[in-house]
């Protein structure tokens, strides 16, 4: 057996699972799934058209987009339950579910230290008093933020995040700060050179590794196909197809519907 196999199934995973969710906006459908679990192999892609519904699925997950109906569930590597669609959208990062934004997103009155710092300061540090603890927040995490600058070449951390490359990878690192153990990525590598998309897959990779389960929605093809441990297709709000990245990319439904000949 080769040795990726059997690093994923000695791996115990997290997994999601969603059932019978649906949800629609001005009276259309956009995403209608009835049973899926996501979580069973290491790296999952989701793919499909645009207007699939693949990045609402994901903020309905993080229950950031209400739910018409349905239940979704994390299912730990201790054998319990959590619902999540009964929980507040800032609820999900404790429980290990984290989730990148599509739609670049930072802090635009905060260096890059301070961005990062706000990301790993838990609730008790949100109390105007708690400004006189920053410090030790600082130094509790300073190893660990150095390491993850170094690795995506940012060279003054006190500096702002200017270009739309580097307010993506903060978004990357801040999700890696908080240790997920089921991490959601949209769009990750969307805008980045070819070195940083490669330096963002193999942080992945290492994440997955250690046990970590993912699932990337990502437009650039050549990353799901060279990450991806299992692709999910999916059209008009329901996941149709999955399998792996081979026999996906061969199918004629995929090819017709979102790939185009060019791409077989």
């Amino acid at each position: 057996m080769a040795a990726d196999v059997v690093d994923a199934v000695a791996v115990t995973r997290p997994r999601i699972r969603v059932q019978g969710v649906v949800k629609s906006f001005g009276g259309r459908v956009v995403v209608d799934v009835d049973d899926l679990v996501l979580g069973d192999r290491p790296i999952e892609g989701l793919i499909g058209p645009n207007g699939a519904g693949k990045t609402t699925l994901m903020r309905m997950i993080m229950h950031s987009t209400p739910l018409d109906r349905g239940r979704i569930t994390l299912q730990p590597v201790d054998g319990s339950e959590v619902a999540l669609s009964s929980l507040p959208a800032h609820q999900m990062a404790r429980h290990g579910v984290v989730k990148s934004n599509q739609v670049i997103m930072d802090f635009d009155k905060l260096t890059i230290w301070d961005s990062l710092l706000l990301a790993v300061a838990g609730a008790r540090y949100e109390r105007p008093h708690r400004i006189f603890s920053e410090q030790a927040l600082f130094r509790q995490h300073e190893e660990e933020i150095r390491h993850h600058l170094d690795y995506f070449g940012f060279s003054d951390p006190t500096a702002f995040a200017m270009s739309a490359g580097e307010k993506k990878l903060l978004d990357i690192v801040r999700c890696l700060l908080l240790r997920p153990a089921f991490l959601l990525l949209d769009e990750p590598t969307a805008g980045l050179p070819d070195e940083l998309t490669e330096k963002v897959m193999a942080v992945v990779r290492d994440l997955a590794a250690a046990g970590t389960s993912v699932v990337i929605v990502e437009h650039d093809l050549n990353v799901i196909w060279g990450l991806c441990d299992e692709v999910l297709f999916m059209a008009e709000g329901s996941v149709i197809l999955r399998g792996d990245p081979q026999s996906i990319r061969a199918n004629r439904t995929v090819v017709e519907k979102y790939l185009g000949e060019g791409h077989v």
